[in-house]
């Protein structure tokens, strides 16, 4: 764009993984047009406090059509955005729904992917990228899978944002650190820092996904690794993530692992996303299947094992170092299915404790920057 714009708008995603991979577009678009430029971000309610203490976003419009609050649905916030309509609007998701809504709220120019019926609703239709003509004249119509951080980019290079790093961001508050130091007192006796020192690490697991069952790896495996980690971490301490759906598998973990070190968030009451950035920051390492808190994990630096099962890898990519993903070289692998279609769940009941153990003392001991085994 030849001249900054005055009013940006970002529809923003309904999923907390992809949601934290538009951060770095956030950074961008802020740090290239800068204070000049008013960014406002439309989001579901529930994330705001995933931003809170990032300076990205000078207001917020919350949007969600499945609300039960009328203004918080999709006319409503169609008719705020009119009232002070945006010079652009960047639509992130690739949902017909997001696209009308840029229409709807008055955008001058909107730039999304041409995907889902859409195109007639941008100004500045994106093409998303298709497979090789030497792959066979179907491969032609394949949409290859790309992240969602790179996809976000794509976005703002198109209206002159320079092409950034994807490297995820967010930041904790002092009320978020004052809460998981006092669950991590109440749970374990004391806090406890990434660097451990006197206390030992932090070490998280993470087996919940709101996408379906197919993603997860199971509470004997993670019971299972919970004593490998005790076994051979000294005073390290098990934490046991979970969201206020997952409470009970959460609690089956540390029930199976049986040992004082290892404890689930399933009986704190409430479990805010303030609570679930700090805690993550503090860990020495996440274990974790292919669900959002790996990528807030990410955004704090925090050396992770991802457990890929289903889900294709290339569909969560992020410059994140630290990295470890692991996942079954299978035929039916990655499909991308909430639940096994074959009923055996091998892609993820193949992934053995021994490797899982052996990525996680790894990446606790400073080794494997990055690496996948198949």
């Amino acid at each position: 764009m030849k001249t900054a714009p005055e009013h940006i708008v970002v529809i923003l995603p309904r999923w907390v993984g992809d949601f934290v991979m538009s951060t770095p577009m956030l950074r961008a678009v802020r740090d290239h047009f800068g204070a000049g430029t008013r960014i406002t971000g439309v989001l579901k309610p529930m994330f705001a406090e995933l931003l809170e203490g990032s300076p990205w976003l000078d207001e917020l419009v919350f949007y969600d059509r499945r609300s039960r609050d009328p203004a918080r649905r999709f006319g409503a916030v169609a008719r705020r955005l009119r009232e002070d309509p945006a010079d652009v609007a960047l639509v992130v998701p690739n949902s017909l729904s997001s696209a009308a809504l840029a229409f709807a709220g008055g955008a001058r120019r909107r730039v999304g992917f041409a995907r889902h019926w859409r195109r007639w609703l941008l100004t500045d239709p994106l093409e998303p990228e298709r497979g090789s003509p030497r792959g066979g004249w179907l491969n032609r119509w394949r949409v290859e899978p790309a992240s969602p951080a790179g996809h976000a980019m794509d976005l703002a290079e198109r209206i002159g944002v320079p092409r950034g790093p994807l490297t995820l961001e967010l930041a904790t508050t002092p009320a978020d650190e004052a809460a998981a130091a006092d669950v991590l007192t109440r749970l374990f006796g004391r806090p406890a820092g990434r660097t451990g020192e006197a206390d030992g690490p932090l070490v998280v697991f993470n087996d919940n996904g709101a996408y379906g069952p197919s993603k997860a790896w199971g509470s004997e495996r993670f019971a299972a690794l919970a004593r490998l980690a005790v076994e051979r971490l000294p005073g390290c301490r098990v934490l046991v993530h979970c969201g206020p759906s997952d409470r009970d598998d959460a609690r089956d973990i540390a029930r199976r692992a049986a040992h004082p070190a290892v404890q689930s968030l399933a009986d704190v009451e409430k479990l805010p996303f303030g609570l679930a950035k700090a805690v993550l920051r503090r860990a020495a390492v996440l274990v974790t299947s292919d669900s959002g808190p790996r990528h807030i994990a990410a955004a704090f630096g925090t050396p992770t094992v991802v457990l890929h099962g289903p889900m294709d890898p290339r569909l969560s990519r992020s410059d994140q170092r630290h990295l470890v993903e692991l996942r079954a070289d299978l035929p039916c692998s990655p499909c991308g299915k909430r639940v096994c279609p074959l009923g055996h769940h091998d892609c993820m009941r193949l992934l053995t404790v021994d490797d899982v153990g052996a990525a996680m003392l790894s990446l606790v001991h400073g080794g494997a920057a990055r690496g996948r085994v198949a």
